[in-house]
This record gives structure tokens, C-alpha cells and sequence, in this order.
């Protein structure tokens, strides 16, 4: 049997950075996955998803270069080439992160894991069954698709993202139902493509999640790009039995029937824990997720979970800065637990939304005296210029010590912009101080600092 001090179970985001991170503290590291390097991130979504929309995003200017004083006649697509550039990215970040295994000495077992008593892993493979041991297991093994009693997916006509990303041909009529990130970038992405595609959403809101002005201005820029969107709706059943597909939504004002080529459910996801040797361990779990300390340590000493599998939000980078600890603590490092309340959250459609901490509803629940700035980037320079004035910054300060309740962001670019607000409400920054801090000019990024001008009544530019 061969020994290790740290086993992952696991190569997602979660995984393979804890295992990075476990070799580079000294530590004698084996990682287990039962497909391929990376995980579902890497392979079958946050990478190649973005590869997709890339290709709409092109597709998009393309047709519309005229407004930019251009001409692109003819403008054209290859469906195939469009998915297969997609997957291509995505195997060249899996072949990265092998190339990160060998460099950090870290073994790579390949079959499905299952726990056993007395920190022990039994690995299933091709070749056969073999067992391993460590000091210190970490469970890693994720999420996929949820399905509901009332949408069973087939994987042809009623489909997860996974088979979203490869389709062999473009369908005609989609509906997707759920409106969290998932589903909207796929919404975004196919009806770029010219697919006539409809949002199901059970809730009053598309994205859900997000503060209420970031849905509205979502809805109106998706309605204005030919997205039909039911709000407070309900797929009660499917009919799959003729060509396409015949779905039945419930809504306040009755039934409809909508026929598609293809249903696309993205209500979320579900742990991948069964089977993996919890029970016979005695690992405690509640509600389809594994319990754990701020440290990641579950019950049973020397056994972790990290990622998709524990209660925090289900985000590549969340995984990875679990990950990171769990590791650290382990090595005896003195470590700070997480602040789940200060992870952004992203969607990368058009616009695309990033936000971080309360939204303005949730800042008044907690009973916040607050101050709310607003600026749209159709007041913005480089947003004019650059042909994307849909969207704005909203930002919320405590009235009374000026922190920095929360950011929200829908616009071109803003997912990389939305870094500044978690830094700074991690280093407790004020309102003034950010204020005061020069942003440059001409940026998207001058839209925090005009909001928050906004906020305490000194904003400029509109």
C-alpha cells in the first residue's frame, strides 16, 4: 500500500490547487480523478463556457461592425468549429494542469475513489483495485448538473450544460429554464448564434441572486436582443415523444405549452457523494453537502472536504481559496477562516454582471442606514467609445461609518473590474478613501469611483 501525507480526492479548481499548494508546503501528495485533470471547471464548464461566448461576443461585432464605422459583409459561422475551438481551449488547460502535477511532483492516480476507515482510499481503475493511505484526505469531488422530478434529462432533447457545450448541431428553438449563471450564459451564447431561445425562471427575477436593478437592466438588454423571458413561471412536465420537444409552464396567468428542438435545464447542481465511502467513514453530511469546520475538517479527523461538496457557494474560486486553507491549516500555518460574505460572483453574458457583499434589499433587511450610488455607463467615456453604454456600478455604504456594504456591477467588461471592490471591503476601505483614490481616465473602472461620488453627493459626470 503506498503511503502519502496528503491525498486529494478530486481535480477540480478545489482539488488540484489544494494539492499544488500541499506539495509546495513539503507535504508527499497524491491526487485521484476518475476522468480528467481539472474537473468540470476546466473541462466541461467555467473554461470552456468562456471560449463560447468569446466566439458570440465576435460573432456580435462582426454583425454589427457597421457602427463602427466598418464593413464585414458575408459574416458567417461554423457551429462545429465554434464548439470544437471551445474544447480545444479546454484541453490545453487540462494539459496544463498535468504539466502542473509533474512540476510540483504530485502523483496522479487515475479511477474513482472510495473512502475507507483509518484514512485510507481505495482507487478503482481499468488496471484494477488498489488501496492507498494518508495522514491528511481531502474530498473534493464536486458538483454536476440537478436534475428535477419534472424535467429528467435525457441528454438529447432535455439536456445539463454538459451536453449544452458540445451539441452536434445548432437547434433552432431552446428553452432554458433557470436564470442563474449557468443558464444565462448559455441563453446569451445561443441566441447570439441566432437560436430563438426562451428564459424560464421560477422566481420574480431573472438572476435571483442579484441586486433587483442588475435583473431589470439584465431583462431589458436580453428582451432587446430577442430573449423571451418568463419570470414566477414553472416547468410542471416535458413531452419528448414527438420531433422536439413540448414543455408545459405554469404561470400566474395559466398553463402554455412551448415546443423547443431542445430544453436546457440549468436549476443548479448536486454533490457528487454518493458512493464515495461517506457513510461507511461516518462523515457527517446535511442537506446533500458534507459538513465541515472553518478549516475544512469534517468530523472524522484526517479527513477534509473542500469545494462544491461543502455548504459555502459553489464557485471555482471559492474552491481554490478552500483549498489553499484547509492545506495551510494543516501545515500548521496560522490561518484566517473565509469570509463568505465578501465573494464576488460573476455571469459572463452581455453585459456581463459581477457583484460582491449585500444587495441594496438585503443591506435594509439587516436594518442599515444606508447611502446608494448609481452611475450608467452610458454617462462613461470609454463605455461611449467603445459602442457599451448598457449597464452601471451601484454601490451601497453604511451611512454611519462609511463601510462598504456592497458593489454591483452589469456592463462590458466588468468581471474584471469587480476585484477592486472585494480588495478594498477587505481592507475595510471607506467610501471616502475610494473617493479620493484616482482612477484613471478613460476606464470603465472610473464608474466606481463616479458611484460612489454619487453616493455621498459629489459625482461630477452626471
Amino acid at each position: 500500500m503506498s503511503k502519502f501525507d496528503v491525498i486529494v480526492l478530486g481535480s477540480g479548481p478545489g482539488g488540484y490547487v489544494a494539492a499544488i499548494r500541499a506539495s509546495q508546503l513539503g507535504f508527499k501528495t497524491a491526487i485521484i480523478e476518475k476522468e480528467n485533470l481539472g474537473g468540470i471547471c476546466l473541462n466541461w464548464g467555467c473554461i470552456p463556457t468562456k471560449a463560447l461566448l468569446k466566439s458570440a461576443q465576435v460573432f456580435e461585432y462582426l454583425k454589427h461592425a457597421e457602427s463602427y464605422g466598418l464593413s464585414a459583409k458575408e459574416v458567417d459561422y461554423d457551429f462545429g468549429a465554434v464548439v470544437g475551438r471551445s474544447r480545444g481551449v479546454a484541453d490545453g488547460m487540462s494539459k496544463g494542469v498535468q504539466f502542473l502535477m509533474k512540476k510540483n511532483k504530485i502523483e496522479v492516480i487515475n479511477g474513482f475513489g472510495k473512502l475507507k476507515p483509518g484514512k485510507k482510499v481505495e482507487v478503482k481503475s481499468e488496471s484494477g483495485t488498489t488501496e492507498y493511505s494518508a495522514d491528511h484526505i481531502i474530498i473534493a469531488t464536486g458538483a454536476r448538473s440537478r436534475q428535477l422530478p419534472s424535467l429528467p434529462q435525457d441528454g438529447k432533447k432535455v439536456i445539463g450544460y454538459r451536453e449544452a457545450m458540445s451539441l452536434p448541431s445548432q437547434p433552432k428553438k431552446m428553452i432554458v429554464v433557470g436564470s442563474g449563471a449557468i443558464g444565462i450564459e448559455f441563453a446569451y451564447f445561443y441566441n447570439s448564434m441566432g437560436t430563438e431561445v426562451t428564459v424560464v425562471e421560477y422566481l420574480p427575477n431573472i438572476v435571483p441572486v442579484e441586486d433587483e436593478d442588475v435583473s431589470k437592466q439584465l431583462e431589458r438588454s436580453f428582451k432587446k436582443a430577442g430573449v423571451k423571458i418568463m419570470t414566477s413561471a414553472e416547468v410542471t412536465k416535458v413531452d419528448t415523444s414527438g420531433e422536439g420537444v413540448k414543455a408545459t409552464i405554469k404561470t400566474s396567468k395559466g398553463e402554455e405549452v412551448l415546443e423547443a428542438d431542445i430544453v436546457l435545464s440549468a436549476v443548479g447542481i448536486k454533490t457528487n457523494i454518493e458512493n464515495i465511502g461517506l457513510e461507511e467513514v461516518g462523515i457527517a453530511v446535511d442537506r446533500d453537502k458534507i459538513l465541515v469546520n472553518d478549516y475544512y475538517q469534517t468530523n472524522i479527523p484526517g479527513y477534509y472536504a473542500i469545494g462544491d461538496v461543502t455548504p459555502g457557494q459553489a464557485l471555482a474560486h471559492v474552491a481554490s481559496a478552500e483549498g489553499i486553507l484547509c492545506v495551510e491549516k494543516i501545515a500548521g500555518m496560522h490561518v484566517e477562516a473565509l469570509d463568505y460574505g465578501n465573494i464576488p460572483g460573476c455571469t459572463y453574458c452581455t453585459p456581463e454582471i459581477a457583484s460582491v457583499g449585500l444587495t441594496e434589499k438585503q443591506a435594509k433587511e439587516k436594518g442599515y442606514d444606508i447611502k446608494v450610488g448609481k452611475f450608467p455607463f452610458s454617462a462613461s467615456g470609454k463605455a461611449k467609445a467603445a459602442g457599451n453604454p448598457d449597464g452601471f456600478v451601484k454601490v451601497i455604504f453604511d451611512a454611519k461609518y462609511g463601510e462598504w456594504l456592497g458593489c454591483h456591477m452589469i456592463g462590458a467588461g466588468v468581471t474584471d473590474m469587480i476585484a477592486e471592490a472585494v480588495v478594498a471591503r477587505k481592507l475595510e476601505t471607506t467610501g471616502h478613501e475610494i473617493l479620493k483614490a484616482v482612477h484613471p481616465h478613460p476606464t470603465m473602472s472610473e464608474a466606481v469611483m463616479e458611484a460612489v461620488a454619487d453616493a455621498y453627493g459629489e459625482v461630477i459626470h452626471l
